[in-house]
């Protein structure tokens, strides 16, 4: 899966394509930016490069997609899907992530990166796809998934305690495909 836009804030055009090992140092960098200043993820310690390695491993392994955005100043954001819980009767439903580079946020990067993740994942046979977006306040995100069809299916309220400050958790949902028309066999 490759697919080009035009990033009008650079002079390169970005490209979205499957993550490689290599691409691991710079997702560790953007992640370890976002869980150090903000709630979109309510992890409070960044992860190591070891074990983001072992993340992308897990989700790669199982056939699903971890995607990372690029332009000629290296990657700009990165997202995955997987499935949204391990039970087998979750096999249909996926949930993505997605984090962008602080330098490059409101450029369409997360918008390139989860409409990629839609297609992947209705490719994969997944008939759902999730979004569990931290902070209700994290109007990036929500705006992201609604403009890609997702709407807001629940608001968990004071899930996360992070920065001194409870934090909501924002449910968000898409068909994908055939979605719930038919029973796949």
């Amino acid at each position: 899966m490759l697919s080009a836009a035009h990033n009008s804030a650079k002079t390169s055009p970005m490209l979205i394509r499957p993550s490689t090992i290599a691409d691991l140092p710079e997702i560790q960098a953007i992640y370890a930016h976002h869980v150090l200043h903000g709630t979109g993820t309510f992890e409070e310690t960044p992860p190591s490069v070891e074990e983001i390695t072992a993340r992308w491993e897990k989700v790669t392994g199982a056939g699903w997609s971890w995607l990372v955005a690029t332009d000629d100043t290296g990657v700009t954001g990165y997202g995955y899907f997987a499935q949204y819980r391990d039970r087998s009767a979750y096999r249909f439903a996926a949930e993505d992530s997605i984090y962008v580079r602080e330098d490059v946020r409101g450029q369409g990067v997360g918008k390139a990166l989860v409409s990629a993740l839609v297609q992947a994942a209705t490719a994969s046979g997944f008939r759902q796809m999730i979004a569990v977006i931290g902070d209700s306040d994290n109007i990036g995100s929500i705006g992201v998934h609604s403009s890609l069809g997702f709407r807001k299916v629940g608001v968990l309220t004071s899930t996360g305690l992070k920065f001194g400050r409870w934090i909501d958790t924002v449910h968000m949902q898409r068909a994908l495909g055939d979605g719930d028309n038919d029973v796949p066999a």
